[in-house]
């Protein structure tokens, strides 16, 4: 049976990563996206908090408390205050969980430590590629065997690139079916291209291109395509939280603007349209939730979470876009305008559809 009341661990986190968004994340979301610019002080406070560090192994510094279910909570509460922000402060895990899950000792030894350390590090997975109907499961970018080594050749989209990153993780296809590979971003090869996106302003990402990237043979990680389905199954999962954070925000804003907002005699929130809209929203973000937490859980369990996975990145995707969309028509004028967040929440919200694995649980 699954129990949907959060341990009192848990609950604790809850509250404050809530409060770390309110006070730190919130305010500093619309200057970010207008400046395109990512908060280094937020994110500093945020690895402080160890939302990544705590589920990494304890004898490599971190907390060994993995939870699924826990990383949702905490991505749900962070993308509530700004999805873009969110996105930067867990980019460590795109990086340290793979390798905590896959990686060999000398992987573990080497990358692990500055996931765990003072300073906050940021992690890349390139992983969506760019054309009409990219499978990420079977990437068009390859590699292939070269004495020893592999060389890697494609092209991937969507990659986070924030400054003082050293690592990313690579997924390519090989005589042998889907791999991810651990490489330096500095490897002679990988030529990076800055994007320029509707939504997520504030995160940096690139269009890369592997041009003959040479890695040892030990860069892979794990010796089947397990690593990249677990990739995929992960980060779906970490981005229907998100996306369920990104529709709550919209949803709060449009009920607090409707209950404020007077016409025709009374608040517009007591108007049989407004109200019926609201709560059609309330009940979309429940169930996009719950739909999170079930795949969050079967994760935990060790359970085969395929299908519930499948159905929590689709309703949630489709559920932030349809609220945060409804949020501006709630807003009315006001909800085009950039003095208001909805239209925020609304161009990130369409990013959703194009995301594969931005962050992970």
């Amino acid at each position: 049976m699954i129990d949907l009341e959060p341990s009192e661990e848990q609950q604790l986190i809850v509250d404050t990563v809530r409060q770390f968004a309110a006070n730190e994340v919130r305010p500093a979301a619309r200057e970010c996206d207008e400046s395109e610019k990512l908060p280094d002080d937020v994110l500093h406070r945020a690895h402080e908090l160890g939302l990544v560090a705590s589920g990494l192994p304890s004898e490599h510094g971190g907390g060994g408390e993995r939870s699924a279910v826990t990383g949702v909570l905490v991505i749900e509460q962070l993308a509530w205050g700004d999805l873009a922000i969110a996105l930067a402060a867990l980019s460590p895990s795109l990086v340290a969980l793979p390798v905590a899950d896959f990686g060999s000792d000398a992987h573990k030894r080497r990358s692990l430590p500055a996931y765990t350390g003072e300073r906050f590090m940021p992690g890349s997975l390139a992983l969506v590629e760019p054309h009409f109907g990219a499978d990420p499961t079977a990437p068009t970018t390859r590699a292939r065997r070269q004495g020893a080594d592999f060389v890697l050749d494609g092209h991937k989209c969507l990659v986070p690139w924030q400054d003082g990153g050293t690592e990313l993780i690579v997924t390519a296809s090989s005589d042998d079916g889907p791999r991810a590979f651990l490489l330096p971003r500095d490897a002679p090869g990988l030529i990076a291209t800055p994007e320029h996106n509707m939504g997520i302003r504030a995160l940096p990402t690139v269009e890369l291109e592997l041009a003959g990237v040479h890695v040892p043979a030990d860069a892979q990680l794990g010796s089947d395509d397990t690593a990249v389905r677990m990739l995929l199954q992960r980060g779906r999962v970490a981005l229907a939280a998100a996306a369920v954070g990104v529709a709550r925000a919209a949803f709060e804003i449009a009920r607090d603007y409707a209950k404020e907002r007077h016409a025709f005699g009374g608040p517009i929130a007591a108007k049989q349209a407004i109200a019926f809209k609201l709560a059609d929203m309330a009940i979309e973000i429940d169930g996009a939730r719950l739909l999170a937490w079930e795949a969050a859980w079967r994760l935990d369990q060790g359970l085969d979470a395929r299908r519930e996975v499948a159905l929590a990145h689709r309703q949630a995707q489709r559920v932030a876009l349809e609220v945060a969309d409804g949020a501006v028509q709630v807003l009315g004028g006001h909800g085009y305008i950039r003095d208001y967040l909805p239209e925020l929440h609304l161009r990130n919200a369409r990013g959703f559809a194009c995301f594969e694995a931005l962050c992970l649980v």
